[in-house]
């Protein structure tokens, strides 16, 4: 069984640099999983944001999260809310979820103000790599190492320390 990752993430890569990292590991993934990375247009935020208008903003983003989520996957949404898993509970996790529940695992960033009540509600894992608050497209990279990693530690190849 071919498994697939897929990223969903409301706005675009800016920076080359974080650009050309994506590329790396999309590369070195391809042995691994079929993945694909579906961006997302994020709303513009006005200034002085009022909490109402941050909300219908979340709504109108995941509003495209839900027309993109693949039926039959097993839905990760990253949330700073979310679970802490260290690398190798993650791998672990990875496992479970390819052996028991989905053959896709679809991962879902949101844009800069977070990601609506709604797609967390149906999330099978709201995830959290970190306390910290990372750049949006620097996630993005920060993520797709620690997949790689994943697939690594699961296929007992030396990458993880």
């Amino acid at each position: 069984m071919a498994v697939k990752v897929s990223i969903i993430s409301v706005g675009k890569v800016k920076d080359k640099y974080i650009e050309l990292g994506i590329n790396e590991f999309k590369k070195r993934l391809s042995r691994f999983c079929k993945l694909s990375i579906q961006v997302l247009k994020d709303e513009s935020i006005p200034e002085n944001v009022s909490e109402k208008e941050q909300i219908l903003i979340k709504e109108k983003e995941g509003s495209l999260i839900l027309n993109s989520i693949p039926k039959d996957s097993f839905l990760v949404v990253m949330d700073i809310d979310g679970k802490h898993l260290s690398s190798m509970e993650l791998a672990s996790e990875f496992n479970r979820i390819f052996n028991y529940h989905s053959s896709h695992i679809v991962f879902v960033i949101g844009g800069s103000l977070g990601i609506s009540d709604r797609i967390k509600r149906m999330a099978d894992l709201k995830l959290s790599f970190s306390h910290l608050t990372f750049p949006h497209q620097l996630f993005k990279l920060i993520m797709l190492e620690q997949i790689y990693r994943c697939f690594k530690i699961n296929a007992n190849e030396s990458y993880h320390k």
